[in-house]
Parts: C-alpha cells; structure tokens; sequence
C-alpha cells in the first residue's frame, strides 16, 4: 500500500515538473489551438453581424478523415474591365490553386490518384452578363485569338478539371465575372473545389474565394456631361502623345505599354510599363489607389490585419510615385513586389527572398497562401467568405484566425471525436491556462525549428506574440 502510495508521488511529482519546467509542451499545446494571441483577439476586428455570418452561413465543419484541400486565389482581387469596344486594361481572368494533403502522423501533400475539379457556385456563364460579351466579341483584335463563348484566354471555362503541378493543382485563366445568374452583382464570387480518387469517390471538398471587380473608376476625373470616360482618356492620349487611339477602338493598353500581368516582357514599344505609365501620371491628379482598383465598394484589401479604410495600399506597395519610380529603377511591375519580412522581421520562414508571398512555401510544403489566405485577404478577412476553410477546418467555436491547429493535417491515433471530447474537459478553448493532450502526449516533435515559423509569431513592430513571450 505505502509502495503504491510511493509511486503515485512520484507520478504527480513527475507531471508538476513538466507542467512547470517544459516550455516547449506548453508551446506545442498553443499550436494546437492556434498561432498566437494575435489570432486569437482577431474576432474583435470583425462587427458582430459579420461574426454571426461567418457562424451560420453554409460551412461543412471539419475535415475528411483521410485528405484535407486548401484552396486560394493567387491574386488577391482581379481587376477586370467593364467594357471592351474602346480602352482595354484586363481581360477576365482569374486563377485558383489548390493542394491536397493526406491526413497521418505524418501528413503528406499529394496530387496523384487524385482528380482535383472547380466550379463557380452559382455562377455558370459570362456572356450576356452586362457588356462583359463584348471581350468575346473583340479577342481576336485585342488578343489575336478566337474564344468560344464563356471560355477564357487559357482555354479554361467557368467550371473544369484542375491541371497537376509540381505539388499542387491550378487553374489559371477563368473567365470568371462580378454577376451571379440571377443577375446580382457581386465582387466574392466563390468557387467549390471537388476532390475525388480514382475510383470517382468524393474524398474532399472546399469553397475559395475567387474574387473580380470592374469597380475601376476613370469617371471620376475623366469624360463627364454626355463624354464616355475611356474615350476622354484616349483622346487625351492622342493630344498628349501624337497617336491615334481613337480610330483604333478597341485598344489593349498593354499592346504598347508592356504589362507582366499579362505575360509580356519588357516595357513594350512605348518604352514604358503600364504600372509605371499609370501610377506616375496619377501621381500629381490627387488620385487614390481605391480610384482604380476596387475600390470603395469591393474593398480589394480585406485583411484584417493589413488593411484600412482606403485598403493601406501604400504601407505596403509605397506612393503612386514610389511605385513608378522604383520601376524606372529597375524593379519589374507585378514580379518585384513587397515582401512579408519587411515589417515581420526575425521570424522563422517569412523571408522568401526574391519570391512573392503567393508563390512561396512553408510549413510540411505548403504555399504561405494555404494557412494565411490569399495575398490582400490573409486571414482573418473582413470578408466573412474568405473564412470559409478555417471555420470548415477548424470550427466555428473559436475566433477566424489562420491555419493553426495541428490536428487539421496530424491525423491522430485516439481519432478525432475522442480528441475533441478531451481537449474540451482538458484544454478548452483557453490554452494560456489550461493544458492540452500535450501534457502528456509528447508525440508531437519537440524540435520547435519543425514547427510552423518555428514558433516565433511576431507583429509587424517585431514583438513576440502567443504564449510564453
């Protein structure tokens, strides 16, 4: 009896020595939960008839127990025009990425014995929605090619197969529009992704974000009493600049300002990129970024944690004179952006060099985009849609926060209804006072470098966040 009263001292003895002297379990126990404290005071950033949106509107909570898919835009909002028989920016044309991860204690992106589909909810043509048509109607003189009716400049429609890259799947090009079928306009369309395996089994299932906007606003300083605004510009252009825009209609900007966006090289036979012809004009008009990229309405940035009321463009991408400036310093429009570490300093994997965020890795391989979000939506959004995979993920009980909680990709052994019975007695939604399965289930690596960021969460002003700081 005293040998047996012995050994439960010692037990006790050996749990109290953990709880106090291991940071690191603590630490794994917060990554459980979530990535920092900064996630977690999030929900007070959006008002309460966003919270409630984002609590009851149709999320499929939780994940299959085989693969889980990440889905994003890698543009952030496309910017596309209303009209096509006179001045020509961009066409539609929007891009989605996805990857799959299958679940195990050891969680692996995958991308064979699997087909990856899309489809625009709600949303199945583009052709006769307002004058969007017009695009079909001029692409061989804008773009030199001939498209079939709601097919875009990729051959992608509305509604297709996924192609396989090198670690994901992507569809690039969808000629996707602001309207739904019914006629309503609205700039967050959204897109159900489809996984299923070879035998034709729906194995995983997503929405994303698949955001596009004509909300561009030359009206506001060009043509007025009865004179369209893009023909004011071009004849302004051909009174400024000797051309004859106006007898060209319609005219591709792009055709002589040189625009990457669109998968050209070099400034063009102007000598000058459209990003830098653009911005460095605008630059003295007393002209806003919102004027030209939706804008007030849409609200093109929407984290937030990066945004403001006129979308805190310049925080990140400077002046519009620092934006032209840098371009004839060098820098190439839409490939030489800004990077997170410049205000996310010190931290673990946020330096991805010359890469842009949208094209960069993380955590166990996957894109920064498939826990944060898509670039200018990072989690958590204003926008209760762009929510959707981590209230889907990670439940609607807790505060919209990014990708954080391991058990989304870590298949654990005890199964997932048991685990979430535990953490509910154990953990509860307050792991800065309560322990979690990691008290006593070391299994999770105690290398911190391993970890997501390697658990150094910082602001912006560089100081730590979470627990333990």
């Amino acid at each position: 009896m005293q040998a047996t009263k012995v050994i439960k001292i010692k037990k006790i003895m050996q749990m109290k020595k953990l709880i106090l002297g291991s940071r690191v379990v603590l630490l794994v126990s917060l990554i459980t939960w979530g990535c920092s404290k900064q996630s977690v005071e999030v929900q007070s950033d959006l008002s309460a008839s966003d919270e409630k949106a984002a609590t009851t509107s149709n999320v499929v909570f939780g994940g299959s127990s085989s693969y889980v898919v990440f889905a994003w835009n890698d543009l952030g909002m496309h910017c596309l025009n209303p009209t096509y028989d006179k001045m020509v920016i961009l066409p539609p044309y929007n891009n989605l990425k996805v990857q799959v991860v299958k679940r195990g204690k050891v969680p692996t992106v995958v991308t064979t014995g699997l087909t990856v589909t899309y489809s625009i909810d709600n949303n199945t043509y583009s052709v006769g929605k307002q004058n969007y048509g017009q695009f079909w109607t001029y692409a061989q003189k804008l773009f030199g090619v001939t498209l079939a009716p709601n097919i875009g400049l990729t051959g992608n429609g509305l509604s297709g197969k996924m192609k396989v890259e090198t670690g994901f799947f992507s569809a690039e090009g969808i000629p996707v529009v602001p309207v739904y079928n019914s006629g309503v306009k609205d700039p967050y369309q959204q897109a159900t992704i489809t996984v299923k395996d070879l035998k034709g089994k729906i194995v995983a299932t997503t929405k994303t974000v698949i955001p596009t906007s004509d909300e561009i606003n030359c009206a506001k300083c060009h043509g007025g009493a009865g004179i369209d605004a893009f023909d004011d510009i071009l004849t302004k252009h051909d009174k400024a600049h000797l051309t004859d825009l106006m007898h060209s209609k319609p005219v591709l900007c792009a055709k002589c300002h040189g625009s990457p966006a669109l998968g050209t090289t070099g400034p063009g036979t102007s000598g000058k990129y459209l990003s830098q012809a653009i911005h460095g004009f605008h630059s003295t008009k007393n002209a806003s970024c919102y004027d030209c990229h939706p804008g007030a309405t849409t609200k093109c940035s929407r984290s937030a944690r990066h945004t403001a009321a006129d979308g805190n463009c310049v925080t990140c991408h400077g002046s519009m004179a620092n934006v032209a400036s840098t371009i004839v310093a060098g820098r190439m429009p839409w490939v030489g952006e800004p990077n997170c570490v410049s205000c996310h300093k010190g931290v673990s994997g946020v330096d991805t060099g010359t890469a842009l965020y949208k094209n960069s890795h993380g955590h166990g391989n996957l894109f920064c985009s498939a826990c944060h979000g898509s670039p200018h939506a990072m989690v958590p959004s204003l926008n209760v849609k762009d929510n959707y995979q981590e209230l889907q993920y990670q439940g609607s009980g807790r505060p919209v926060k990014s990708i954080g909680s391991c058990g989304v990709c870590h298949k654990s052994s005890r199964g997932d209804s048991e685990i979430k019975e535990f953490t509910e007695k154990h953990g509860g939604s307050s792991p800065e006072t309560k322990m979690s399965c990691h008290t006593c289930h070391t299994e999770v690596t105690t290398e911190t470098a391993k970890w997501p960021h390697s658990y150094q969460w910082k602001d912006s002003g560089g100081n730590p966040v979470g627990i333990g700081d």
